[in-house]
Formats: C-alpha cells, sequence, structure tokens
C-alpha cells in the first residue's frame, strides 16, 4: 500500500489539466460511540487515521460513472447525493479506497466527500455532512478540519460539543470478523454519557485508552457473535487500551507513540486479524 497523501488545495477544488484527484483521510474506528442517555442521539468521537483513506479521480463525461471502489459507491446515490448539494450529475468518477468496505473505516463517508470535492462543492463542512446523512441516514465527520475534536451526533450530522484531543500515541490493528456497513436503523448502543463526562476531564493517555476499552467492551456485549481477542492482546502486548469500529470490522491497540513491541504485528494476525496497520494519532 502506498503512502497516502492529502490533496492540495487546487485538487480538493476539482481543477487541473488532465482531470481533477483528491484525498480524503479516514478513520480507524472510534474512541467512542453509542446513545447520549437511552434515548439519546447517537454520538461519537472518531478515531482520525489520516495515514489511510480514500483516492478518486474525476474525468469530464456527459453522463454520471462510476469505477472502482469495490460497490463502495452505486449509481443511484451518487445521483442522489449531487443532487442534494446542487452540483452536476456528471463526469467519471474513480475510487481507490485503502480501507475495506464495511471495515468501520469511513470508506462510504470518504467517497461522497470526494464526489462533493470534485465536482465543485463549496458549502459548509456541516451542509456536506448532511447531503451525506440525506443518501446514507449516517455520516462519519471525515469532513471536519479536526475530526476527533468533536463529539459528533452520526446520524443528524451535528457537532453536540468540543472534545479534548487524546495526546499521540501508535495504534495497531486490523480487521476482525466479517465487514458490516452502517445501518442508519440499528440502535444497539450503550449508553455513553458516563464516557462522555469522563472524556471531558481525562488527562493523560491512559484515561483516554481506558475509555475507549470501556466503549468497545460495551459495543462487544450487544454487538458480538464471538468473543473479541482484544482485550487479551491488550494485556499480553502491554498496550494501554484498545478501540474498534462500533459498526464495522476494524479494532486495534493503543500504545504510547513509538511504544508498539516488535513482532506485535505478526500475533494481531496471528488472532485472525487481517490488513493489519500502525499509524500514530492524537495531539502533540
Amino acid at each position: 500500500m502506498r503512502p497516502f497523501e492529502p490533496a492540495s488545495d487546487m485538487d480538493r477544488q476539482g481543477t487541473g489539466p488532465k482531470g481533477a484527484e483528491t484525498c480524503v483521510a479516514g478513520h480507524f474506528g472510534e474512541w467512542v460511540q453509542g446513545r447520549l442517555g437511552a434515548e439519546g442521539p447517537v454520538a461519537l468521537v472518531t478515531l482520525h487515521c489520516p495515514d489511510f483513506g480514500l483516492r478518486a479521480r474525476y474525468t469530464p463525461a456527459e453522463a454520471l460513472q462510476l469505477s472502482g471502489g469495490d460497490g463502495l459507491l452505486d449509481l443511484p446515490r451518487a445521483q442522489a447525493f449531487l443532487r442534494a448539494l446542487n452540483l452536476p450529475e456528471s463526469g467519471h468518477f474513480h475510487l481507490i479506497p485503502d480501507l475495506p468496505v464495511g471495515g468501520g473505516g469511513g470508506m462510504s463517508t470518504a467517497a461522497l466527500v470526494a464526489l462533493a470535492r470534485l465536482a465543485g462543492c463549496d458549502g459548509t463542512a456541516l451542509n456536506l455532512a448532511r447531503a451525506c446523512i440525506a443518501v446514507e441516514g449516517a455520516s462519519d465527520p471525515l469532513m471536519l478540519p479536526v475530526p476527533e475534536a468533536v463529539l459528533w451526533a452520526s446520524r443528524r450530522g451535528d457537532i453536540l460539543q468540543d472534545m479534548p484531543v487524546p495526546p499521540r500515541c501508535s495504534v495497531l490493528g486490523g480487521f476482525w470478523g466479517a465487514p458490516q456497513r452502517t445501518d442508519a436503523s440499528d440502535r444497539r448502543f450503550a449508553d455513553i454519557s458516563d464516557l462522555v463526562a469522563q472524556w471531558q476531564r481525562a488527562s493523560d493517555l491512559k484515561d483516554f485508552a481506558q475509555l475507549a476499552s470501556q466503549s468497545a467492551a460495551r459495543a462487544a456485549a450487544l454487538r458480538d457473535a464471538a468473543p473479541c481477542p482484544m482485550a487479551d492482546l491488550a494485556r499480553d502486548l502491554g498496550a494501554l487500551g484498545h478501540v474498534r469500529a462500533h459498526t464495522g470490522s476494524a479494532r486495534g491497540l493503543i500504545f504510547a507513540s513509538g511504544s508498539v513491541p516488535a513482532g506485535a504485528a505478526s500475533v494481531l494476525q496471528q488472532a485472525g486479524l487481517r490488513q493489519v496497520v500502525q499509524f500514530e494519532r492524537g495531539g502533540a
């Protein structure tokens, strides 16, 4: 997999003499995700993953055409999305996702954001998010400048409050179990009101990692048919905690920056995780 390179400002505007290109960074599950109260909105703090995402290329064409993407985006959804943003329903868009469809890496949202950029969208980030929700029912906050600095209402496209960004860390993870695309009607989420309150008071990486582990454990109790190996792997490898996609197959271990043990990737592969990746995340 070649290094992921963010798009230039020119690319983001959908210009270029040989057709435009853009890159949209993904995420790797969520630090925390659930309901704010038993009947409250679904809310999350995403684990932004700027090292991996989706590349897209546009070339002019009279009719709207899609290629690549492994079934990530179909023509009716693309047409409805462009229509919602008052953008032309034309051109050939080729999609190249780094992360698997249904993995919890945000590739579906990334594909729509890329489509909007290449089609010349100049609306606000929240308008873009709500157009994503109009065609998919949910959206990751990948269109925001700092996606993990907010508590995001993923079914509404709203910033519920600002959130502290965890200190810099190393994440080692992969994909465990079957892919699972987000279903906007899915209501199997634990109450995380207590975790959100503690997140606001957390001060070091260990605090944040433990909260992520609690959120992952609550999701596992609701969703996983088979025991997830991540808690045991975190203990055996000395990780500070573990993180997951709450509606997807991404699973990861959280380490202090630069402290991933040698051979840890092989241990994850032996435990059944696929496409093992490592990246740095968090604040300074």
